[in-house]
């Protein structure tokens, strides 16, 4: 039987005397979509936010393919292949639609520093690669057409489908979108769950 990708076992979070998320408990398995549904104030982000290490819980334990990671710093929590969208979209606002995929995959760059600055034959080559890779995953993502727009100035639903096309440079095994549908349409509502049944199913 597989194991869970995601373990969640009791979580509580308390900020002072307010309990933010009280005693949650969650199994995730491979290729598997879950929903964490509630009222504005319900926890939902905290959730996600004690997952990728931007709080730690106050009680309860996370555990990522069978190692626990609450409590890690955010470096180590990328390196289990996490990666989150944000409830209010986070983009770096003046740089185009590529270059902000480019940030994601700063992970997978192989090349030294002093490669970058005598730009060595191998340094053009990963570039070349990783600005392919960015390609594609705006293609992935339906916005391939605004990949040299400055990210502030693309449409907000490009701007959540960049957010996506960013995390997914990551190369996550587990992405946690936080209400990546707030403020769509029902038909953009729809388009994006079908690009989250893709990432599901192209994963």
């Amino acid at each position: 039987m597989a194991e869970a990708v995601l373990r969640i076992q009791n979580l509580t979070k308390n900020f002072g005397g307010l309990r933010v998320t009280d005693d949650v408990t969650l199994d995730v398995m491979p290729g598997e979509l879950h929903a964490v549904i509630g009222p504005n104030g319900a926890g939902k982000t905290s959730i996600f936010n004690c997952i990728t290490s931007f709080v730690s819980p106050s009680a309860g334990t996370i555990v990522m393919d069978g190692e626990r990671i609450d409590g890690l710093a955010p470096h180590r929590i990328a390196a289990h292949r996490i990666a989150r969208t944000y409830q209010n979209v986070r983009l770096f606002s003046d740089l185009a639609a590529r270059d902000n995929v480019l940030v994601g995959r700063h992970r997978q760059v192989a090349t030294a520093v002093w490669e970058v600055v005598a730009r060595t034959r191998r340094f053009r080559r990963e570039e070349a690669a990783l600005r392919t890779a960015a390609d594609a995953l705006l293609d992935f993502v339906g916005i391939a057409q605004q990949r040299d727009t400055i990210a502030r100035n693309l449409p907000y639903g490009d701007q959540r489908r960049l957010e996506i096309a960013r995390a997914l440079a990551t190369e996550p095994k587990l992405l946690c979108l936080d209400e990546p549908a707030a403020g769509f349409n029902p038909s953009e509502k729809a388009a994006l769950m079908e690009l989250i049944r893709k990432i599901r199913d192209d994963g």
